[in-house]
């Protein structure tokens, strides 16, 4: 089996396993499933939740395209020739508790011409602050990326903080995670190493987010806090539509737009001037946002 059909074997089992467990704790909402097929050149199966009982919306989506490499692309995407394959499931979640936070996840396999490599990571996007939640998340993950490299966690932690950043707000979208881009083959890391700590990362998803949700789906909230929650959206609609790379490539690559979209929350406020209050919940969470902080 070549490296390409054991990426998108393992994106797709990735898949069944991530949905499975959301409905299984959403408890009412279940997965609508599209297939699509991409003009150029191979295609995807989209899934969406809708107002469930723990997730207002959901997307879990893989896709495998391929074919020539769009001009658009040409002078972004590593390697040489003409053309391109690429596999990958990515998710976001947003819950409908604002004590849930929110949660984006990534898991991808790229190849042009003799040149491949991967790319992924998981972040996450509170509402309100719990400092064991961020601890865990990031625990998680840093224990399989040491297993693998110990300087895999801090590099690829440092590699989240700055990515997932509205530069024009000053302040990351969320806590963060882990993120890695264009990871490739090296003298310390084989093709076959590598696809062993990929694929262990994306299987870390599911302990790294699921108990933090089961922990917080029950909490009470008013008015107050879901308002707060409707305009954090707002931030996280703009990075995703101003600076994240995973939208701009499917957009270029001729992705299905609804796919591509459906990491957009159902829900957003954007209020003029909002301001935190000085020493509330609210501020303590800009205050990270503004300078991340270490939690693993």
């Amino acid at each position: 089996m070549t490296m390409r059909d054991r990426a998108r074997s393992t994106v797709e089992a990735l898949q069944d396993a991530i949905c499975a467990a959301l409905e299984n704790i959403d408890g009412t909402g279940k997965f609508r499933e599209e297939l699509w097929t991409r003009p150029g050149g191979g295609g995807g199966r989209t899934r969406v939740l809708s107002e469930g009982s723990v997730f207002e919306k959901g997307g879990v989506n893989t896709a495998a395209v391929h074919g020539p490499v769009p001009s658009a692309l040409e002078g972004e995407l590593l390697g040489e020739g003409p053309d391109f394959y690429a596999t990958g499931v990515s998710l976001v979640l947003h819950p409908r508790n604002p004590h849930v936070p929110t949660v984006h996840a990534n898991y991808r396999y790229i190849e042009r011409g003799d040149t491949c490599w991967f790319g992924g990571g998981a972040d996450l996007t509170p509402y309100v602050l719990y400092e064991e939640d961020a601890r865990h998340f990031h625990k998680t993950q840093k224990d399989v990326c040491d297993a693998h490299d110990p300087a895999f966690y801090p590099r690829f932690k440092q590699w989240c903080d700055r990515y997932f950043r509205n530069h024009h707000r000053g302040e990351a979208r969320g806590v963060g995670g882990i993120f890695f881009d264009t990871v490739r083959p090296d003298e310390q890391h084989s093709m076959e190493d590598l696809f062993t700590w990929w694929k262990a990362t994306g299987q870390s998803f599911i302990p790294a987010y699921l108990p933090i949700a089961e922990r917080r789906m029950s909490e009470s909230y008013d008015d107050r806090l879901r308002e707060w929650q409707l305009q954090r959206r707002g931030r996280y609609v703009e990075f995703n539509l101003i600076h994240d790379r995973g939208t701009a490539f499917g957009l270029k690559t001729d992705g299905r737009i609804e796919s591509i979209f459906m990491s957009l929350p159902p829900l957003v406020r954007w209020d003029y001037s909002v301001k935190a209050e000085p020493g509330s919940p609210e501020a303590n969470l800009i205050d990270v946002l503004v300078s991340p902080r270490e939690w693993a």
